[in-house]
């Protein structure tokens, strides 16, 4: 029995030194290390010093104007405020009443204005003024849909009793493609600058960080003119003009030093505070 001892105790010894590696072998697989970073992640990270450059540019563009808006109003006298509101009433139904036969829709004539005050006479200094009667005053809004049209149609209000005209305002019903080439100049315009600016200051133009729009304004160019004849004979001239259309952006751009890499995209460095500061390095 002796002799089985050793044989015994040897068989333990390798049980327990077998122990510790089974116990390492049974424990789960460790994750490998990440793979190399790729092109795009390499240069995701790389970060190149650069300052903002914030520039405003200026489009301008014109159209031509089909559309007119203009004041017509009647304004009556009478010795009584009743008396001055009929006789309005009346002349200003004969006015509509010609507007619609030239082809002017309801949609088209619009009440702008109405007022009935007394007419005081103040010639006889140091007394009180007297009242000598009642001015009614209506007055409405008319978009013209044929601008070469409108003198004619002038002149036929006029005949029809209307006795007061003025505010003629040229427009145009769809501006879609005049303030998209506005757009367009402006953006441009503060490319243009942007790259002025750079270069003037020994640096180089990176990408574009943002870009935004500002309300875009219309005018007429020139100043459209109104003459009204006294004769009957020959229709009223108007001269519409054309409409001038503006408007500004902001663009601001990021600038680099002459001498660094080239980037494809604003992206490929960091944005910095306005101003000059460079961005942190990792």
């Amino acid at each position: 029995m002796s002799q089985f001892r050793p044989l015994i105790a040897a068989t333990a010894l390798m049980v327990l030194a077998a122990g510790p590696l089974a116990a390492q072998t049974a424990q789960p697989d460790v994750p490998a290390p990440p793979a190399p970073m790729g092109h795009h992640s390499m240069k995701a990270m790389k970060h190149t010093p650069f300052a903002k450059l914030t520039v405003t540019g200026t489009g301008h563009a014109t159209a031509q104007p089909d559309m007119a808006t203009v004041s017509v109003g009647v304004s009556t006298r009478a010795a009584t405020a009743a008396e001055a509101m009929s006789q309005n009433a009346e002349q200003q139904k004969k006015v509509i009443e010609t507007l619609k036969a030239e082809g002017i829709e309801a949609r088209d004539i619009q009440t702008a204005g109405l007022n009935l005050s007394p007419t005081m006479d103040y010639s006889d200094q140091g007394k009180p003024p007297k009242l000598t009667g009642y001015t009614a005053q209506n007055t409405v809004s008319v978009r013209v849909r044929d601008v070469a049209g409108l003198g004619p149609v002038l002149d036929k209000l006029v005949t029809s009793g209307a006795n007061e005209i003025g505010g003629i305002v040229f427009s145009r019903e769809d501006m879609t493609e005049a303030e998209d080439k506005a757009r367009t100049e402006a953006v441009a315009d503060a490319r243009r600058r942007a790259e002025v600016m750079a270069e003037a200051a020994g640096m180089r133009l990176g990408g574009l960080l943002s870009l935004s729009d500002a309300a875009v304004s219309s005018g007429p160019r020139p100043m459209m003119a109104m003459r009204v004849q006294e004769s009957a004979a020959a229709d009223t001239p108007i001269e519409a003009g054309e409409l001038g259309i503006s408007t500004n952006v902001t663009a601001v751009f990021a600038m680099l030093p002459a001498d660094a890499p080239e980037v494809d995209e604003p992206g490929d460095a960091p944005a910095t505070e306005a101003g000059t500061e460079d961005a942190p390095a990792n």
